[in-house]
């Protein structure tokens, strides 16, 4: 996925210079119903809806139905696959979402609650970033290593953890293995968490924009 984290570098540097330097990168607003804001508008929103719905279905549906009904290294495998493609697509949603932001709202001229709102969306980019970037590299590489581990105890094929856990009683070594990785995806989780939470915090302040 090289070309693929080229871009979301280009697309990271470009929201920062928005943040930042918004007139210097896009030029002055020709008002709030000019082409331009709406354009931004429109990207904000389905950026925002793309990570949120796809937050919400890898993290409370998706992987927990996969998790009951494939087998644990199936399962595994698949989640290596899926998750470095969907924390670069949540990532780029992000920095699309604040580089938006950032053009409707200068920082400059924003109200507190427009800065806060840029942040929730700064630290929502951060949190997909760590992913990205630090914590699911890592979490692959443990989950490998502790596949090879459970492959050599013929354990592994199975649905779910009993196995895992038995064994894991009499064998220091999957134990260990079982520690790591627990530390390893822990830190994933929150990341992934923290990160909706912070888009969560955000989509108050869009329904507060709504008139229905």
């Amino acid at each position: 996925m090289g070309w693929a984290t080229r871009f979301l570098a280009a697309v990271c540097f470009f929201a920062a210079g928005v943040v930042f330097a918004p007139d210097v990168l896009l030029g002055a607003r020709s008002g709030s119903g000019g082409g331009a804001a709406t354009a931004a508008k429109v990207a904000h929103l389905l950026c925002f809806a793309t990570s949120w719905g796809a937050a919400l279905w890898a993290t409370f549906i998706g992987g927990i139905i996969m998790f009951k009904n494939l087998p644990r290294h199936q399962f595994g495998n698949l989640q290596a696959r899926m998750f470095p493609a969907y924390f670069m697509l949540i990532s780029v949603c992000a920095a699309v979402s604040v580089a938006a932001f950032a053009y409707l709202h200068p920082w400059k001229a924003a109200s507190t609650v427009e800065r806060y709102q840029l942040g929730f969306l700064l630290a929502a980019l951060g949190f997909d970033l760590s992913n990205l970037l630090v914590f699911t590299p890592m979490t692959i590489e443990m989950m490998k290593k502790r596949h090879k581990i459970e492959r050599d105890l013929s354990i592994g094929e199975e649905v779910g953890w009993s196995k895992n856990v038995q064994v894991a009683k009499n064998n220091p070594t999957l134990a260990a293995m079982n520690k790591k990785f627990g530390m390893i995806h822990g830190l994933s989780s929150l990341a992934n968490i923290m990160a909706f939470g912070s888009l969560a915090m955000h989509s108050w302040y869009l329904a507060s924009k709504l008139e229905m």
